[in-house]
This record gives C-alpha cells, sequence and structure tokens, in this order.
C-alpha cells in the first residue's frame, strides 16, 4: 500500500519513504563494482517501484555523475512513473547563477528528463556564493519549470530561515530540509531543525535512518571485534556502544512481531509517523528495495512510539 504525503508547502506528493541512490555508481565510498555492480542496481531499482517506494533520492556528486545516469537509464526501461531528488554541490569555482543553471542542466541530461521533481543544495557552503544568489538562481528554475521544488540539505535552523526567507520573496517555498535523523541520531531535536521545519512548513528528509545499520540488528555485542571500515571508529560500534544499543534492538524486534516486520522496518516507520519525515534508506539490491518499502503503509499503537521515544531520548545530543 503506497502513502503519499506532500512536500512542505508545494504541490508535490511523494511516498512516505524514499530510496537513496549514494551507493550507485559510487567505488570511492561504496563497493560498487566489487560487491555488487549494475544489475543489481537495477534490479532494486524495479523492486522498490513494484513495491510503492517511486520516490529516488540523488545528487550531481553520487559516483561523479553515475547514480542520476543510472536512474535515467533504469527509468528509460522501466515505464512506471517515479520523482527524483538530487543535489547541487555548492563547488568553489560556482559563483554566479549561471552556474546553478548549467548544474541543473548537467543533471536534467544525466537523468534524460525535462524537470526535477526536488532539487536541493547538497549543504550550507556559501562563502563563493551568497546564500541570496544561489537562492533567487533556484527560483529562477522553478520558474522556468525545471525544477519543481527546492530544498537545502544539513541546514541549520537559521540557515533554514534565511534560505526560506529568500525563497518566500520570490514566492516558492522552501520544500525540505534533509539531515541526519534516526533514532539513534535525534540531534535535530535539540537543535532547533526540527522544530523550525515545522514551523516554516518544511519537509524533514532524514538519511542514514537506520544509523549505518545499528537499527536492522544485525551488529551485536559479541561480534564488535569483526566490524570493519569507518564504522570502527564510530563508538556506536564498539562492544560498549553495542551492550548500551541492546534493549533498542529488543523493542523494535517485539514490535516487528507483532506486525510481522522486521527491526529496520519498525524503525523506519518511527520516523514516518513522526508525520513531517521522509526516511531515506539507501538500496543497493531488490532485497533491500523491498526491505525498506515495507516500512510504508502501516502503523504502531502509540504507546509503542512513546516506548521508542524513551529508549532512545539519550541519542538526542
Amino acid at each position: 500500500m503506497e502513502t503519499l504525503m506532500t512536500l512542505g508547502k508545494t504541490d508535490l506528493k511523494v511516498p512516505s519513504l524514499c530510496i537513496g541512490t549514494w551507493a550507485w555508481g559510487d567505488s570511492l565510498f561504496w563497493s560498487f563494482g566489487k560487491e555488487y555492480g549494475e544489475a543489481d542496481l537495477k534490479q532494486a531499482f524495479d523492486q522498490a517501484i513494484a513495491a510503492g517506494a517511486t520516490f529516488f533520492d540523488t545528487a550531481e556528486i553520487y559516483g561523479l555523475g553515475k547514480s542520476e545516469q543510472f536512474i535515467g537509464q533504469f527509468m528509460r526501461q522501466n515505464p512506471q512513473p517515479i520523482q527524483i531528488a538530487t543535489k547541487y554541490m555548492p563547488l568553489p569555482w560556482r559563483f554566479n547563477a549561471d552556474a546553478v543553471h548549467d548544474a541543473v542542466t548537467a543533471s536534467l541530461q544525466r537523468l534524460g528528463v525535462d524537470s526535477i521533481a526536488l532539487y536541493q543544495v547538497h549543504m550550507p557552503f556559501d562563502f563563493f556564493m551568497s546564500k541570496k544568489t544561489l537562492m533567487e538562481a533556484l527560483a529562477a528554475e522553478v520558474d522556468r519549470g525545471r525544477i519543481q521544488a527546492i530544498g537545502v540539505s544539513n541546514y541549520s535552523a537559521d540557515q533554514m530561515r534565511e534560505a526560506q526567507g529568500y525563497l518566500a520573496a520570490k514566492g516558492v517555498p522552501l520544500a525540505v530540509n534533509q539531515v541526519r535523523y534516526s533514532l539513534l541520531n535525534r540531534e535535530i531535536e535539540a537543535n532547533g531543525i526540527f522544530d523550525t521545519a515545522k514551523d516554516l512548513g518544511v519537509t524533514i528528509l532524514a538519511y542514514s535512518p537506520l544509523a549505518q545499520g545499528l537499527l536492522t540488528g544485525k551488529y551485536k555485542p559479541e561480534n564488535a571485534d569483526s566490524v570493519t571500515g569507518a564504522r570502527k571508529l564510530d563508538p556506536k560500534f564498539s562492544r560498549q556502544g553495542l551492550e548500551k544499543l541492546m534493549p533498542v534492538i529488543e523493542q523494535l524486534t517485539e514490535i516487528g512481531k507483532k506486525y510481522d516486520r522486521t527491526p529496520a522496518q519498525v524503525a523506519l516507520n518511527w520516523l514516518i509517523a513522526q508525520g513531517n519525515v521522509i526516511p531515506i534508506p539507501g538500496a543497493k539490491t531488490a532485497s533491500q528495495a523491498e526491505q525498506n518499502a515495507g516500512a510504508m503503509g502501516w502503523t504502531m499503537e502509540p504507546e509503542e512510539l512513546t516506548k521508542l521515544d524513551a529508549l532512545t531520548r539519550s541519542y538526542r545530543k
């Protein structure tokens, strides 16, 4: 069952979960070409659509353009309508409105579309181009019809207000702020981002919604020594961190049994239940895409949401 929600104060309706595609074509941070390839991504794309997850988040820098190219290619092979969110990176040599126009043109070409549903600013770096110039250039792209909605990513509460002010002057709403948010990373509830988004009518897109896999339940204290890569540096993945996490995993598992869902699906559903939040879990395979989509279309009891809230309140700072 597909559940739709409106992005901010726009007319854009999207599924309540978005598929993240950072790993699509990226061999720098991910193991594209080694552990998975193009065929796996195509299957993930098709499976996501079949399961009602027809909203995909990418960026011009993901795989240095490959992620957008793959989505464009897969769209031509699968006629089902989808919506795409992509991102503009404020690189140092981009210092005027023409640079924004050229970046949108390049993304449209890689995706093979005439219009992008949601175009986001990847980070609040405005040393070379002021926020005002950037937002006005994006508003002009909305007027041209080349993008339908404008978002930002990793913006603080104050930066969101500033961006929203420049856009409002052009009659365009700020639709989203894409930030890190999960049961194990609830900082946005403490630093004003969550409340400001609500005040402004801005939707939160939650990246890393499964906390790098911690909320899937596959990491256990007894296996802490086998953690590899960047996770080794994160104290949440240490034996002590994983021991602290166990009550959360047990609760996710217990709730999941009742609804025939996995701990990951329950964790994603908790985010959706916040009302103004769309989680963006990544998917490199068909089974991951199907698993992600299983977070949509059902609701847990208020007291179950409260239990998870109480168990993870310490992750607000």
